[in-house]
């Protein structure tokens, strides 16, 4: 027996995606003509950056922005390779590798962030009231399997 989905649903679902990869493609776009690294190392850095002491278990990084582990890695090579994180082994279990941001990778951090702010403002901030946003934070938040801090908590 064929499985069934109300309409609202794949509504719901085509426009979610659809909005998802439009804004991703505009910000992409505005942090390139900037002369910016890709969204996703603004993504590591800033998760390293807001981390306790600037670093953390390569794993995490994976979990917390739900990236495979074979394109962790490779974007954890070319980080390190622009200076922008190290990489570390864990002195108890050598298995456990660690990313630690670099002041360089602060610095880049922080110059790309300005203009994905003002992306979010002009893509997102501009078509939504707050309540609108709100309420759109929260209805994401059900489809979320954990919580994740919002773009608006990000600080420079």
């Amino acid at each position: 027996m064929p499985h069934s989905v109300c309409t609202e649903f794949v509504q719901a679902w085509t426009r979610l995606m659809r909005a998802e990869q439009g804004l991703m493609d505009k910000i992409e776009t505005a942090l390139k003509q900037a002369g910016l690294p890709p969204l996703v190392w603004f993504d590591v850095l800033d998760e390293l950056d807001r981390s306790d002491d600037g670093r953390l278990p390569q794993s995490d990084v994976q979990t917390r922005l739900s990236i495979a582990q074979y394109n962790l890695c490779r974007l954890a090579d070319r980080l390190a390779a622009d200076g922008l994180i190290e990489r570390t082994r864990c002195q108890m279990d050598g298995r456990k590798g660690f990313l630690v941001i670099t002041e360089r990778g602060r610095g880049v951090r922080a110059e790309m962030w300005p203009v994905y702010a003002s992306a979010i403002k002009a893509h997102v901030a501009g078509r939504l009231t707050h309540q609108e946003a709100e309420h759109l934070s929260a209805l994401l938040g059900k489809l979320l399997d954990q919580p994740r801090p919002d773009a608006a908590e990000r600080s420079a």
